[in-house]
């Protein structure tokens, strides 16, 4: 099954997860089949989360029958 999900990047206590398109037998942080975005929660004091993700593709990959995380889902959500 192909699944959306966060796979973590970033420094200690820095997080930066990217957005990813992978089989869901594979490891979190490992091979995946397309990259479709970005997000950086943790910033300065008084600064906004960044979300970046390419919509077009996304509702490509949902179209075809890939099913997203819960973790992505409320990311989504909110953006």
């Amino acid at each position: 099954m192909v699944v959306i999900r966060l796979a973590r990047a970033g420094a200690k206590k820095r997080p930066f997860y990217y957005l990813t398109v992978a089989d869901s037998r594979r490891a979190l942080s490992g091979a995946f089949l397309e990259r479709l975005g970005y997000t950086q929660p943790c910033l300065r004091k008084g600064q906004e989360p960044v979300i970046s993700v390419n919509r077009e593709r996304l509702d490509y990959w949902l179209s075809v029958g890939a099913q997203m995380t819960g973790s992505v889902k409320r990311l989504l959500k909110g953006a």
